[in-house]
């Protein structure tokens, strides 16, 4: 799968008892999961003992989950909690119908778009693995890490960047639709405030 070494291969399902059991889940929890989830495999382990990498000092190996969605509109928050349920690092494969799309969870979820199933692959780049699991965060979610910038600074900046812009689009169809030219005036002026804001980020 994603055209990782066979020696990384597995093929492990996680009980949803289990997982049930681990967050001490109530009844609506329980539904929630379920309404979302059909199942969930272990089906690749990233580690020196399967591929020629080094430890890295944070990551010592990861595993890739295959999870068998039920819908598209799955709820996000799912995916941190399986990220605490095995304490790894774990890139998910997310499943629905003949398309998929992967995902990680790094102080947040962050994913592709989906895609064809067949299409899916990951590359493991890095002297160690460290440097590939920050490499895989980067390839997800399509990161541009600045120069002199640590992956973190940089996904703070991309998410302040992509709320001032979203608070800019609203901001200017308000504008747009307003009558009241003192009203309008005030929102070109908000307007202009965040522009500089955006630029002051490059």
């Amino acid at each position: 799968m994603l055209g990782l070494p066979k020696a990384t291969e597995l093929s492990q399902q996680l009980p949803k008892k289990a997982i049930y059991a681990k967050f001490s889940m109530n009844t609506a929890a329980k539904d929630r999961f379920d309404a979302d989830i059909s199942r969930i495999t272990i089906v690749n382990e990233v580690s020196p003992a399967t591929v020629a990498i080094a430890v890295g000092e944070k990551v010592k190996s990861f595993y890739v989950l295959l999870v068998a969605l039920k819908r598209k509109d799955y709820d996000e928050r799912l995916i941190g909690q399986l990220s605490r349920l095995i304490e790894q690092n774990m890139l998910f494969v997310l499943e629905c119908g003949d398309e998929a799309r992967l995902a990680v969870y790094h102080s947040k979820v962050i994913s592709t778009s989906w895609s064809a199933k067949e299409d899916l692959s990951i590359l493991l780049k890095g002297l160690n693995l460290d440097a590939v699991w920050q490499n895989i965060i980067v390839q997800i979610g399509n990161v541009q890490i600045e120069q002199g910038k640590t992956l973190e600074e940089q996904l703070a900046i991309d998410e302040k960047r992509e709320k001032l812009l979203k608070e800019i689009d609203k901001l200017e169809k308000l504008a747009r639709a307003e009558k009241q030219p003192r009203k309008k005036f005030e929102f070109a002026q908000e307007v202009n405030m965040l522009n500089s804001e955006l630029e002051a980020l490059k």
